[in-house]
């Protein structure tokens, strides 16, 4: 296998980077660097600096690596920036994703998986229901409607050119590596400020006092193993959510997170932060008869803890 890992900087695609290395993979990293860090990229990777709206770029490290198969996670991956720079995000989502299919088609790259995302497409789940493939899209925000867009451009290249993919609908994932200057690091946000003796907010589900937005936490070795997975053809289904199916409020985060800290910080109730989804849980059960049991959220934050708690006290 020769695979290209696009964002292979950044947290996700790193840790896909790593497995596949560890399997005998030949690997290589396509990255702008804008979000994710050189220092992520094994030793044993080739790198290619190169932003995916750079067609010329993209098919020259397509053609200089030949790859066989391409983990597709380069993104514009925040909410908040969709909302303030559309175009932006649509010009990385879907023009940047584009390139990279275009290329795929023109290199006869015979597999591809793409990073979706789960609770930004679905929008508000129901209370006693949990979301899973056949749930009706509600992508209210750009970055969702990007996402979603390209889920058909994928659809649209296997039916006209015969590109095999893998769609994985990620839930919020977690753990070591995860940038806490990100809309979806809230766990590395909170592992930092706690780790700093510094309270944090607990944003209202609807009103302050309550304990918060309810979430599905997936742990980074999980959506990891889905991509080598998905890449190794042992998912047969097209799209994939990648979640637990269990809820964590954000004051239970916050109270695991000091239990295994060993630092108790004050937890401020907040008012509810606007476009905030207040209830995003995804249905897990393929994905765990696909790979079987995954790691649960005590232990998943004891391991991400852990890994802050030792970054912190390595001299910079």
């Amino acid at each position: 296998m020769r695979l290209l890992i696009t964002g292979g900087a950044g947290f996700i695609g790193s840790h896909i980077a790593d497995k596949a290395i560890a399997k005998g993979w030949d690997v290589a990293v396509l990255d702008s660097l804008v979000s994710g860090r050189r220092e992520n990229v094994p030793r044993d990777a080739n790198f290619f600096e190169c932003d995916i709206r750079d067609k010329t770029a993209v098919e020259k490290a397509f053609a200089t690596f030949r790859p066989t198969a391409v983990s597709h996670q380069a993104a514009q991956a925040s909410v908040a920036v969709s909302v303030r720079e559309p175009q932006m995000d649509a010009e990385v989502n879907i023009i940047g994703s584009l390139n990279i299919l275009t290329a795929c088609v023109a290199h006869s790259v015979d597999a591809l998986v793409f990073a979706s995302t789960g609770g930004a497409i679905y929008g508000e789940v129901p209370e006693g229901i949990r979301a899973g493939i056949d749930f009706s899209p509600v992508p209210i925000s750009p970055y969702a409607c990007s996402k979603f867009s390209v889920e058909k451009y994928l659809e649209c290249f296997r039916i006209e050119h015969g590109l095999k993919y893998t769609v994985l609908r990620y839930a919020n994932v977690y753990g070591p590596r995860q940038d806490p200057h990100g809309e979806a690091g809230v766990v590395a946000i909170f592992c930092n400020r706690i780790l700093a003796g510094e309270g944090i907010l607990i944003n209202a589900k609807r009103d302050v006092g309550d304990a918060g937005c309810i979430r599905d936490y997936v742990f980074i070795e999980d959506v990891a193993g889905a991509n080598i997975a998905a890449l190794e053809g042992s998912i047969p289904d097209r799209i994939l959510n990648v979640g637990t199916g269990q809820e964590t409020t954000t004051q239970q985060l916050a109270e695991i997170l000091q239990r295994e800290t060993g630092n108790n910080v004050e937890l401020k109730p907040h008012e509810k932060r606007a476009g905030d989804i207040e209830r995003s849980l995804l249905d897990g059960d393929r994905l765990i008869e696909l790979l079987g049991p995954l790691v649960d959220i005590e232990e998943g934050l004891t391991r991400t803890a852990e890994w802050f708690k030792q970054r912190l006290s390595v001299p910079s």
